[in-house]
């Protein structure tokens, strides 16, 4: 072991990072920032200290697999977060360490082109594991991952590359000052997740409320919404609209709380589109008393035009919508394939071709299960 007192100190720093991952919110790209950080810098550490730094990328590699390991030990360790994790490390140090005798003016220009790299490196390797475990199509989930590179992905190198130049010139001081302003972010993240979570688990709550009152069947909101996030995912939304398309998807039934009488089993779908446009707009005016962004209401509003008057969102919660009406009712809509069956047919005006294929794809990964009937 070459320079053990730095591989025991990042060792240490990477684990500690992988140990304050405790707690994260499910789904989070990045739920050890600190231990990203660390591994990432001692993979671009040249010098400690004035020193040349003597580790190799064998070495490199076996303290961030170890450490990360070591970190995740409490709360369970991942196969997929680990191998993340080692892969990710290894390919920043096999790029920086050959090419570390360059130094001089092409250091920093180095240090850059390796940041972009290795955050790249970590991109496909996020949406290959992902598609592997979700078996989902692999280019959308890629898209939603170079997009995630601006956020939380984009502090994590910064502070590698400022932790592995500051250690070159103050030695292991640099560790704990240069993680400061990471931690900082990082508890300011968890704080926005666990609010945004609550503010989640309110609107799904809102949803139920027709399923409460019996005018949908139980679990349609939340099958819809499942739905329409993998269907948007499938044709590359993400983000702030694979957000608005789920609170669209929960709440795309709230107008049938204004009716006198309830629309039998809550299917929609089977009205006249003059009914069916009277619910969605009872359902915008509800939704526009929530809180909730006016793009959702938007959504709420327009799933019943013609979908080429609609947004994306819109098309999708309606084709979903449609679908999970005619799959419960095995007697009229003849079950999963039957019900896609009868969207493929209405392509002509009701729903969008894309989408519905988008649907049926979404269905063959996941396998035809017909929604249960009233």
């Amino acid at each position: 072991m070459a320079d053990p007192r730095n591989a025991l100190a990042f060792g240490l720093f990477i684990a500690v990072g992988e140990a304050a991952r405790y707690g994260a919110p499910p789904g989070e790209r990045e739920p050890a920032p600190l231990g990203a950080a660390g591994a990432l810098a001692y993979a671009l550490l040249g010098e400690s200290g004035g020193q040349v730094a003597g580790h190799g990328v064998l070495q490199t590699v076996a303290v961030a697999f170890a450490a990360t390991l070591a970190g995740s030990a409490p709360h369970g360790p991942s196969a997929d977060h680990l191998a993340r994790r080692t892969l990710t490390t290894g390919f920043a140090a096999a790029c920086f360490q050959p090419w570390y005798v360059l130094g001089g003016s092409y250091y920093a220009a180095l240090l850059l082109l390796l940041l972009v790299l290795t955050g790249l490196c970590d991109a496909v390797l996020s949406a290959v594991l992902r598609g592997a475990r979700a078996a989902g199509p692999f280019p959308p989930l890629l898209r939603e991952e170079l997009r995630s590179l601006v956020g939380i992905a984009s502090a994590v190198g910064a502070t590698g590359v400022v932790i592995a130049l500051g250690a070159a010139v103050a030695g292991l001081w640099a560790l704990p000052v240069f993680c400061v302003p990471l931690l900082l972010t990082q508890l300011s993240f968890r704080r926005y997740a666990a609010v945004r979570s609550t503010y989640r688990q309110t609107i799904a709550s809102l949803a139920r409320a027709t399923e409460v009152a019996g005018y949908t069947r139980e679990g349609h909101a939340g099958r819809v919404a499942e739905l329409c996030r993998a269907v948007g995912r499938d044709l590359g939304l993400s983000g702030r609209d694979l957000t608005v398309l789920e609170y669209a998807a929960l709440m795309h039934d709230i107008g049938q709380l204004s009716l006198v009488d309830p629309v039998p089993e809550g299917a929609t779908a089977r009205l006249p589109e003059a009914e069916q446009r009277r619910i969605a707009l009872l359902g915008g005016a509800v939704v526009r008393q929530t809180g909730v962004p006016s793009a959702v209401a938007v959504v709420v509003e327009r799933q019943a035009d013609p979908y080429r008057e609609q947004p994306l969102p819109a098309r999708i919660v309606r084709a979903v919508n449609a679908y999970d009406d005619l799959a419960g009712d095995s007697g009229r809509g003849g079950g999963p394939l039957g019900a896609l069956e009868r969207l493929r047919l209405g392509t002509a005006r009701d729903y969008h071709p894309d989408v519905v294929e988008s649907l049926a794809r979404v269905l063959a990964r996941g396998g035809l299960t017909p929604a249960p009937a009233g």
